[in-house]
């Protein structure tokens, strides 16, 4: 049975209701709010595994509250789905470059949510945004950033120096969605002038030479890319 905590924020009584329901049924602890300032302050009395938010919150909405919890130390790490209604693509950027996990959107089967809420739990969390670990090994796919290598099934890739980060990067957060901007800045850097559909030619490239039967980047639409979990 699982034991990890999770806290729903969402002003909506009967969704929050079902997403309680069907959570405890699998085995999770639940505790739900009804607004974003009671929410917020009782993650700051007692840290979640994960916490649930709506976007749309009465008061303090859901794209405040992840960015607080992002900017302090002893909340940055914790995992984040976000609710959205479909017309909140922007929000949904915004969320997810401020350090969001994933999303759902309204209308989502309780099914759906369960899977995206174990899913994430399941993520070897990352060190920091810093890390750079050395080896990589997920899905047939080597990286070795000592080497400067990427070997798919023990076969040599040939990667441009801004292809090796960007896959490098994406491979060390597999099943996070990072939206254009965020990857620019991390991969290319805050100084370089650059237009953000430059990465969906790095993503085409890097995908064309792995050729791999399944897409290790996933595209998510309106929003970026994610590495395969």
């Amino acid at each position: 049975m699982n034991k990890e905590h999770i806290f729903i924020i969402e002003d909506e009584t009967d969704i929050r209701d079902v997403v309680e329901y069907n959570l405890s049924r699998e085995g999770y602890s639940v505790d739900s709010f009804s607004d974003g300032e009671a929410g917020l302050l009782a993650i700051q009395k007692q840290t979640p595994d994960l916490v649930l938010l709506d976007l749309m919150l009465p008061g303090l909405d859901g794209i405040e509250i992840c960015r607080q919890l992002k900017q302090h130390h002893k909340t940055s790490s914790i995992p984040i789905i976000m609710i959205t209604a479909k017309s909140e693509e922007s929000d949904v950027v915004l969320g997810l470059g401020m350090g969001a996990d994933d999303y759902v959107s309204k209308p989502f089967s309780p099914r759906e949510l369960v899977a995206r809420v174990g899913a994430v739990l399941r993520r070897p969390q990352p060190k920091g945004e810093g890390t750079n670990p050395d080896r990589i090994e997920r899905h047939g796919l080597v990286i070795d950033s000592q080497r400067h290598e990427v070997l798919l099934e023990d076969k040599l890739i040939s990667l441009t120096a801004t292809e090796f980060k960007l896959l490098q990067f994406l491979a060390s957060h597999p099943g996070r969605v990072f939206d254009r901007d965020h990857l620019l800045s991390r991969v290319l850097g805050e100084d370089v002038v650059v237009l953000e559909r430059n990465i969906d030619v790095h993503v085409r490239s890097i995908r064309k030479k792995l050729d791999h039967p399944d897409d290790l980047i996933e595209t998510v639409r309106g929003v970026g890319y994610r590495f395969k979990y």
